[in-house]
C-alpha cells in the first residue's frame, strides 16, 4: 500500500481527493492537514510515502512546507497541487525538492496513476506546463555566468542529448522516439544521468538542466 497524506486548506479538495484515492486498492490516505505548518508533525506521526500538497496556503505555503518536510530523516515524496498552470510557485517547489506537480482539476484516474508513479520513484510533470513555468522563472538567470559544472562533464554526448530532452519533461518513450533508440536504452540513460548528477528524480533533472545552462530559456 502507498500511504498518502493530503495537505490543503480547502476541506472540499481534501474530501474529493480522499474519496478518489481511498477507492484504489493499493492507496491508503493516512492523514490530512489544513495548512503547511502542520506538515512536519503529520510526517513524524503518520510516516506517509507521499504528500499531495497545496502550493498556496495561508500560514505556510507549499514551497516552505516542502523544504521543511524534505529536511526530515527519510522524508516522503511531495507532489504539489495548484489551481492554475502559470503558478510561479511551481518552479520554486521543484527547486525545493518536489517530485512534480498536478493541477487540482486532474482527472481521477490520472490522480491515482500519478500517486503510483511518484511512489515508484518517478516524477509527475506535465510537459507543456513544465516548459512554460520553468522557462518563465529561470529566464532571469539566463545571462548570469555559470560556474563550471564538473558533474555535467561526466555525461557522455548521448547522455547530454537525453538530459536536454528530460528538461522538456519528456517520458522515456518520447525520448526514445526523438533519438531513435529503444525505450529500454532511454531508461538506462536516464538512470545513469540521475546517478551521475546525484539527482533523486526527473523533476530535479529539469531544474538542474536550466540552472546549469545546459538548456536556456527559449532555447
Amino acid at each position: 500500500m502507498t500511504r498518502v497524506a493530503l495537505v490543503d486548506d480547502e476541506a472540499l479538495v481534501r474530501t474529493g481527493f480522499r474519496m478518489i484515492l481511498d477507492a484504489q486498492p493499493d492507496i491508503d490516505v493516512v492523514a490530512e492537514a489544513a495548512d503547511g505548518d502542520e506538515v512536519v508533525a503529520l510526517v513524524r506521526e503518520h510516516h506517509p510515502d507521499l504528500i499531495l500538497m497545496d502550493i498556496r496556503m495561508k500560514r505556510m505555503n507549499g514551497v516552505e512546507a516542502t523544504r521543511a518536510v524534505l529536511g526530515e530523516p527519510d522524508p516522503p515524496r511531495v507532489v504539489v497541487l495548484t489551481t492554475f498552470d502559470h503558478d510561479e510557485y511551481i518552479y520554486d517547489a521543484l527547486r525545493a525538492g518536489a517530485s512534480g506537480f498536478l493541477l487540482k482539476e486532474v482527472p481521477p484516474e490520472e490522480l491515482a496513476e500519478s500517486v503510483r508513479l511518484v511512489a515508484a520513484g518517478e516524477a509527475v510533470l506535465q510537459p507543456s506546463v513544465t516548459r512554460k513555468v520553468v522557462e518563465a522563472f529561470a529566464a532571469g538567470r539566463a545571462e548570469i555566468p555559470l560556474p563550471r559544472d564538473r558533474e555535467l562533464e561526466s555525461l557522455t554526448d548521448r547522455e547530454l542529448d537525453v538530459f536536454k530532452l528530460m528538461a522538456q519533461a519528456l517520458s522515456n518513450a518520447e525520448i526514445a522516439t526523438s533519438l531513435h533508440i529503444s525505450e529500454a536504452t532511454a531508461k538506462t540513460h536516464v538512470a545513469h544521468i540521475l546517478m551521475k548528477l546525484g539527482l533523486r528524480d526527473r523533476a530535479q533533472a529539469v531544474v538542474r538542466a536550466y540552472e546549469s545552462g545546459i538548456v536556456r530559456p527559449g532555447g
